[in-house]
């Protein structure tokens, strides 16, 4: 991200021939250059506005406490250091990221009743938020690989999941990410932009930040179509295939309390894979459609917000690890090193 402010900054002192002044007023001329885009959010209402700041506000603070006490709960814990809880921290980690990104951004923006985001400040969104969905949709791959690994090869189980092999998938998720983000994010720094840029949206999307492009876009494009077909669509035949295997091996338990047991580890992630992906879906679905920009907003708020709000819920709702033994280990030391220090 340094390497990119670098070049942002170094791109901006190229283009400011362009008096600061003229920002809005400026000629639709093929070689403008911009510094600025307008984020036009949700509503115009203004009477909307304290709603709307209070809501996700509250979202976002649901969303970093409760991630932060999985990332808390899961490395307090010894008996949880295991492949899927590995996971599992990492992306609360993701998640705390991925919403942090876009939410604060737009809350203060709401605060000073500005709609006005920086060019560089947009290209950084572009970047961060490729950078963490990517991270994501990846993390759920492994996360349905480990499951498929512990139920329809139980005895391979800490063979195959070994430690070394973990950190491996996580660095390849992180490394492919960073790869994408910057080479996208580089790639709109490229394209020129006219006057009056208004983003229909809450943050700077990558496909409406390029739809407002006056220079050749055809690159940019392809490029970012290629990206979401092979991040964010390739993972989903290997979650689904992981899936079958998995149903298939519970059905074959013959004691009910083992198959709920065995469906029990799995249903807490194949909810949150659910949840992601058909938000996800939504978005672009709805993004097709020509009329369709607030249908596309609401649906990005499912997978940017809510979806990382909801996944400490759902996984330690139906998980007994860490609801019970975790988390209340966690609290009762934090309780007793509070009374010591007292003392």
């Amino acid at each position: 991200s340094h390497i990119l402010m670098t070049i942002i900054c170094h791109h901006r002192r190229m283009d400011t021939a362009i008096p600061p002044d003229h920002h809005h007023h400026m000629e639709s001329d093929n070689d403008t250059r911009i510094s600025e885009f307008l984020l036009l959010g949700f509503s115009g209402e203004s009477e909307l506005q304290p709603l709307i700041f209070g809501l996700f506000l509250s979202m976002y603070l649901i969303t970093v406490f409760g991630n932060l006490l999985i990332i808390l709960a899961v490395s307090s814990d010894s008996h949880l250091h295991t492949p899927m809880y590995f996971f599992l921290t990492n992306l609360s980690f993701v998640d705390i990221c991925f919403i942090s990104t876009t939410v604060p951004k737009m809350l203060q923006n709401i605060q000073t009743g500005s709609k006005v985001i920086t060019y560089p400040g947009c290209i950084t969104q572009i970047y961060f938020f490729l950078l963490f969905a990517g991270c994501d949709d990846f993390l759920l791959s492994m996360m349905a690989y480990d499951r498929f690994v512990a139920i329809c090869h139980p005895l391979h189980y800490t063979v195959i999941m070994n430690p070394w092999f973990c950190v491996l998938l996580v660095l390849v998720a992180w490394i492919t990410s960073v790869l994408n983000s910057l080479l996208q994010s580089l790639m709109v720094l490229q394209l020129s932009f006219c006057a009056g840029m208004e983003i229909p949206h809450f943050f700077c999307d990558l496909n409406q930040v390029i739809g407002h492009a006056c220079s050749d876009r055809f690159l940019n494009e392809v490029v970012m179509y290629f990206a979401t077909v092979l991040l964010g669509v390739a993972p989903l035949p290997g979650i689904l295939f992981s899936y079958s295997k998995i149903v298939s091996s519970i059905c074959g338990i013959s004691s009910i309390q083992g198959k709920y047991k065995a469906f029990s580890t799995c249903a807490s992630h194949l909810s949150v894979v659910s949840l992601f992906y058909c938000t996800g879906l939504g978005v672009y679905l709805s993004s097709a459609v020509p009329q369709g920009s607030h249908a596309s907003v609401v649906a990005s708020v499912m997978y940017t917000v809510v979806t990382p709000m909801l996944n400490p819920f759902i996984y330690s709702l139906r998980n007994r690890d860490i609801k019970r033994d975790a988390l209340m280990r966690f609290f009762r030391r934090a309780v007793i090193k509070r009374t010591l220090s007292w003392w």
